[in-house]
C-alpha cells in the first residue's frame, strides 16, 4: 500500500446514533473497501472488524475513528465476524495499541498459515490449482506475480481472548449482541444480532450487492455450511443489516432469496459443465465464465467456488472425482 498521501482516505459514517460506519480501503480488483463498524460502548467504542493490516493501515482506521470522534486508544473490544484479512487483518495492532482483547469464533485458524509462512501459503494455493488443472504458464505468472509481495494483510496473529460461540454476548451502549454461528463464506463466521434495536451485523454473510465465496479446503462441505447458516439468519428479527462490503440495508430476506438462487445457479452450472464430458475443476471454470476471462483474477475466485460446488454435490452423490487422474477429473456419477 502506498503512503496515506496517495491512498484513498477512509470516509467514517454515522449510521444510528452510537454507530458508525468505517469505509476502509482495499487492494483488490472488484473488491475496492470493506467496512469495520463502531459502536459506542462504556466511553469508547467496540470495534467490528477492524479492516486490513499492511503498511499504514492502523493510521488509516484512527484517521477514521476521528471522524467518529475517537481514536484506536479508544477501543474497548475488538470483535471479529471471520479471519480473513478485510476483516481481522488488524486486530492485532488495534488490542496492542488500545490494551483491549479480541473475541473470535474457535475455528479462526484457517488463516494461521499465511500468517506464519506466506510462501508456503502460496506454494499450498498453487499445488491446489495444479491439481485442478490450471496450466503451468498461469502458474508461474501466479507466483511471480506474487513473490515479492512480502505484506499478508495480517499485522500480528492474534489468538482470540475469548471464543466467539452461541451464548456469548457484546455489550454496548445500544445493548447486547447475540452471536450467532454462520459458517460457508468462512469456517469461522459469525453474525452479531441486536434483537431490540433489529440490527445484524453480517459480515461477509449476508451482503447488499450478494456475491457468493466459498474459502475451500478448510471444511469438507462450505457450500451446505452457508445454506444452513442461511436459515440461520432467517429465524432473526431484522430490520437493519450493517454488511462487511457496501451500504446498509433492509430486507435480508431479499438477500437470502438471492443467495439461495446464485448457489442454484452456480451447482447448476457445475452439472452442465459435466454432462459434457469429464472436465477439471480449471475446464469447469472457464466454461462457466468463458476463454476470454478465464486467464483475468477472477478466475482464481472463481475456482474457490467450483472447488466447493465439486465438494457438495460429491456430499450428495450426483459428483466423482476420478481415481488416479492428475490434474484431477470429475464427472457425474
Amino acid at each position: 500500500m502506498a503512503s496515506p498521501g496517495k491512498a484513498e482516505a477512509p470516509r467514517t459514517e454515522r449510521i444510528l446514533p452510537g454507530v458508525w460506519r468505517l469505509r476502509l480501503s482495499l487492494p483488490w480488483p472488484g473488491v475496492p473497501h470493506g467496512n469495520a463498524w463502531a459502536v459506542e460502548h462504556d466511553g469508547g467504542i467496540v470495534m467490528f472488524d477492524t479492516g486490513m493490516g499492511g503498511k499504514w493501515r492502523l493510521r488509516q482506521l484512527d484517521l477514521a475513528l476521528t471522524q467518529a470522534g475517537y481514536g484506536v486508544e479508544d477501543v474497548r473490544l475488538v470483535v471479529c465476524t471471520h479471519s480473513h484479512t478485510d476483516h481481522y487483518g488488524l486486530a492485532g495492532s488495534i488490542v496492542e495499541a488500545a490494551g483491549c482483547e479480541l473475541w473470535m469464533h474457535p475455528r479462526w485458524g484457517h488463516v494461521r498459515p499465511l500468517a506464519e509462512d506466506s510462501k508456503a501459503a502460496l506454494e499450498a494455493r498453487i499445488e491446489v490449482a495444479r491439481q485442478s488443472g490450471v496450466p503451468p504458464k498461469s502458474l508461474t505468472r501466479y507466483r511471480e506475480a506474487r513473490e515479492g509481495d512480502e505484506e499478508t494483510g495480517i499485522d500480528i496473529l492474534k489468538e482470540p481472548d475469548r471464543e466467539l460461540v452461541p451464548g456469548v454476548e457484546v455489550e454496548t451502549d445500544l445493548g447486547t449482541w447475540q452471536v450467532h454461528e454462520t459458517p460457508g463464506h468462512a469456517p469461522s463466521h459469525v453474525v452479531l444480532h441486536q434483537p431490540e434495536r433489529k440490527l445484524l451485523i453480517s459480515g461477509d454473510h449476508l451482503l447488499g450487492r450478494t456475491v457468493l465465496f466459498f474459502d475451500h479446503g478448510h471444511s469438507p462441505d462450505p457450500v451446505g455450511e452457508f445454506l444452513s447458516s442461511l436459515e440461520v439468519v432467517e429465524g432473526l428479527d431484522v430490520e437493519l443489516v450493517l454488511p462487511g462490503h457496501g451500504r446498509t440495508f433492509r430486507d435480508p430476506e431479499a438477500k437470502i432469496a438471492e443467495s439461495r438462487r446464485q448457489v442454484d445457479e452456480l451447482l447448476g452450472k457445475v452439472r452442465e459443465a459435466l454432462n459434457k464430458g469429464e472436465r477439471t475443476a480449471f475446464e469447469i471454470v472457464e466454461d462457466i465464465v468463458g476463454p476470454d476471462m478465464v486467464r483475468s483474477p477472477a478466475s482464481a475466485w472463481v475456482l474457490q467456488i467450483v472447488l466447493s460446488c465439486l465438494d457438495h454435490l460429491a456430499i450428495a452423490g450426483e459428483v466423482e472425482g476420478i481415481d488416479g487422474t492428475d490434474p484431477q477429473r470429475w464427472r457425474l456419477a
